[in-house]
This record gives structure tokens, C-alpha cells and sequence, in this order.
């Protein structure tokens, strides 16, 4: 069984997946063509690849599901999801999974309330996107959403 985080933007996804590694979890990372943020770490946070490699591990069909969001893509790959015991996907990507990966996945949706993930979301002063522009783009993509099998509200877990 592979547990699954999936929320909007600023709900924890990160801290809480860092929590589940301190505890011994195997972590998943995807693949992205956007640039690191501060602080993040290539092969920790992301595999930061350029667009055409990540458009060749397309053509070589080496992901589960990958999206391209806000102008860069994102994607997890079959070899990491084998090894991986935890790993965040946006809903998006778990929207595309193959049923024969959803099987073996427990989703647990991380559904914190706005006004939390605005204040987390200004305290990263991320120059690649808006903080409205995200808060907007996720109330509608997570409309009416339901495919998990876990739902934490708390912002603290």
C-alpha cells in the first residue's frame, strides 16, 4: 500500500510528507520542469529536469501520470512509484492514474481552509506564481472533489 498526499497549495502536503520520512517512509519524488524554489533540493523535493528530458521519459512512457500545470510539467515516474511507501500527487496526476496504480494507493486529501494556506502561501514569496492565482486555480480544480480515503482538515494534522 503506497499512502498518497494530495491538496491544494500550502495545505502541508510537504511537511507532512517530511514527517512520514523522519519516520522511516520510503519517498516518492517526482519529476518537475519548474525551477526550485528556495531551499528545495534536486533529487529530495523534486528532480528539477529540463522540458526536453522530461518530454523524452514521455515518449519512453517511464511515468505513472504527469500533468503540465501553470507552464511546467510534473510527473511520477513507474520506477519511483515502485519503491515509493509515500509520495505527494497533485489531483491532477491522481486523476490519471492507471486503476492498476489507484489499487494499491491509500489517498489521503489534505483539505485545510483558506485562510491558513494564504498565510502559508505569502511566507513563501515564490516569484513563479500568484498567491490569488493559486488559491483561485485550486478551489476549482478540488470542486466536488472526492476520490481519497482520508481527510485531515486540521492545519496542524
Amino acid at each position: 500500500m503506497k499512502l498518497v498526499l494530495v491538496g491544494k497549495a500550502a495545505s502541508g502536503k510537504d511537511y507532512l510528507k517530511n514527517r512520514l520520512k523522519e519516520k522511516g517512509f520510503k519517498i516518492g519524488v517526482s519529476h518537475t520542469t519548474r525551477p526550485a524554489r528556495p531551499g528545495e533540493v534536486d533529487g529530495s523535493d523534486y528532480h528539477f529536469i529540463t522540458e526536453s528530458q522530461f518530454k523524452q521519459m514521455i515518449k519512453d512512457d517511464r511515468f505513472v501520470e504527469y500533468m503540465h500545470f501553470n507552464g511546467w510539467y510534473y510527473g511520477q515516474t513507474k520506477e519511483d512509484f515502485i519503491h515509493a511507501e509515500a509520495m505527494i500527487m497533485s489531483k491532477s496526476g491522481l486523476d490519471a492514474l492507471h486503476e492498476d496504480y489507484r489499487k494499491q494507493c491509500l489517498v489521503i486529501y489534505l483539505d485545510i481552509d483558506s485562510e491558513t494556506r494564504n498565510k502559508r502561501l505569502n511566507l513563501r514569496e515564490d516569484p513563479n506564481d500568484s498567491v490569488s492565482r493559486r488559491l483561485l486555480a485550486d478551489d476549482e480544480q478540488f470542486k466536488g472533489f472526492d476520490d481519497f480515503e482520508i481527510r485531515i482538515t486540521n492545519p496542524d494534522f
